[in-house]
């Protein structure tokens, strides 16, 4: 018996951090606050703007401050940001965020391309700053990368992944996340994993973060849906991609998610006619086409209603 699917879901667009990081045409201050005003008034309630990484590395993310600067406060938005070490979450509560986002990673080649240390060594620096975001009063979210794959040592054994989920949440979190980094999770994959991690961390909040690389992205985020998750990331047109996975494309296209969950009858709160828009206005900025399908096909009606 097919598993049931929630009656609403939290969708947190990753657009203006994963989908752009990776983006060799470089935006405007700007034009990243009109991204995210845009998204806010489609009824986007979380938001991920920015990561707090070294400029050098990735670009697109040297004005992070100064885009944060200007949605903060932005009415009825939680805005948050990538944290990958203390010097990040130094600049993160700098900002005034009440989220934050840390990213551990189930590989130890990954962790060394992408954050200069190994998988213990992540888990061991949330550790320290764990406790220190919760008296700030900051949302923790934590997501595990390459959960289902890594680009240089291939399958990740799932035992590997609930060991550092149960390190993560023993120090302290509010949501644990497992990402598909490079998009090669399937539905049946999805199901265990999600499955296991339940049984680890019970009645901690799970998220679920999928690059559509192979196809297989809206369908991992159904499956994922319903093994219990009750947020799921996606990104503005279809942007994303890590600078430090070879081959990673984009996410899943936040268009294309809402316009099957409404039709689902999974509710969003989230207004798809204006996403579509958004999406249109975004590939004028970029000079080119996006790869998500929604904001190019015939609308229905009943789901841009909804």
């Amino acid at each position: 018996m097919t598993a049931r699917r929630p009656a609403s879901l939290t969708v947190v667009e990753v657009g203006p951090r994963d989908g752009l990081q990776n983006q060799d045409r470089l935006l405007s201050t700007d034009t990243k606050v009109e991204m995210i005003q845009r998204l806010a008034a489609a009824g986007l309630k979380r938001i991920e703007a920015a990561s707090f990484v070294n400029p050098k590395r990735v670009p697109q993310m040297a004005d992070a401050e100064a885009v944060l600067a200007r949605v903060v406060d932005l009415p009825g938005l939680s805005v948050s940001g990538l944290v990958l070490n203390e010097r990040g979450f130094e600049r993160a509560l700098a900002a005034g965020l009440r989220e934050i986002s840390f990213v551990a990673v189930a590989t130890d080649t990954m962790a060394a391309r992408n954050q200069g240390t190994t998988a213990r060594g992540l888990v061991e620096a949330w550790d320290r700053l764990a406790g220190r975001a919760k008296a700030a009063g900051l949302f923790r979210s934590v997501t595990i990368a390459v959960a289902f794959g890594c680009p240089f040592e291939g399958e990740v054994p799932l035992s590997r992944v609930i060991e550092i989920a149960r390190a993560l949440a023993e120090a302290g979190v509010d949501e644990i996340s497992l990402a598909d980094t490079i998009g090669v999770a399937t539905p049946a994959i999805v199901e265990e994993r999600f499955a296991a991690l339940a049984q680890a961390v019970p009645g901690l909040p799970m998220r679920a973060h999928f690059h559509n690389t192979r196809n297989t992205g809206y369908a991992n985020a159904d499956a994922a849906l319903r093994s219990g998750v009750t947020v799921l990331d996606a990104s503005l047109g279809g942007l994303g991609g890590c600078p430090f996975a070879p081959g990673a494309t984009g996410n899943i296209a936040t268009e294309d998610l809402v316009s099957m969950l409404e039709r689902d009858r999974v509710a969003t709160g989230i207004a798809l006619a204006p996403l579509r828009d958004a999406t249109r206005w975004l590939e004028g900025e970029m000079e080119r086409r996006l790869p998500a399908h929604g904001a190019h096909v015939s609308a229905w009606p009943e789901i841009l209603a909804a």
